[in-house]
């Protein structure tokens, strides 16, 4: 179980919302998985956040699959993983990290996200706590981090 973040290409004249209503009016969960097939634009955006991330966040390592290009970080505060598939991404943090490590966690998800954002055009959202990743607060994230482990950590053992 993760703590995800959202980003998405929001389509032209649609919403945030709008746009996700219509990728998953088209999800098919029994079919197989698109494979990968990025853009020259796509690509090349994969390129430059991977860039500023190995330069603005830190040592990452990254791999490309057949559905997805990955980087996670590889050092403190604790891993974050990051999947970029061309008009949509998401970020990860396992529910493992509480107090003040969760915070530094969440710091370092919203600083990929508006990574993200800057060099993709992508557009991030935290469910978890409803709050656009451009503006919101690591700090609320982290307060949901930390009380999902928590709990976990105590009722799941």
């Amino acid at each position: 179980m993760t703590y995800d973040i959202l980003l998405v290409r929001v389509q032209s004249g649609l919403t945030l919302q709008q746009t996700l209503d219509r990728l998953n009016a088209d999800f098919d969960p029994d079919a197989d998985l698109p494979l990968l097939q990025l853009t020259d634009a796509q690509r090349n955006g994969w390129q430059r956040i991977l860039g500023r991330v190995s330069r603005d966040v830190g040592p990452v390592e990254s791999a490309e699959y057949l559905y997805s290009l990955t980087l996670e970080t590889v050092g403190p505060p604790g891993r974050v993983q990051f999947d970029y598939c061309g008009d949509t991404a998401h970020i990860e943090v396992a529910y493992r990290y509480s107090g003040p490590t969760a915070i530094e966690v969440m710091e370092l998800a919203y600083r990929m996200a508006r990574i993200v954002e800057d060099e993709s055009g992508l557009t991030g959202h935290d469910f978890e706590v409803d709050q656009p990743t451009r503006t919101g607060d690591p700090a609320k994230a982290a307060v949901r981090l930390s009380g999902v482990t928590d709990w976990a950590q105590h009722h799941l053992n």
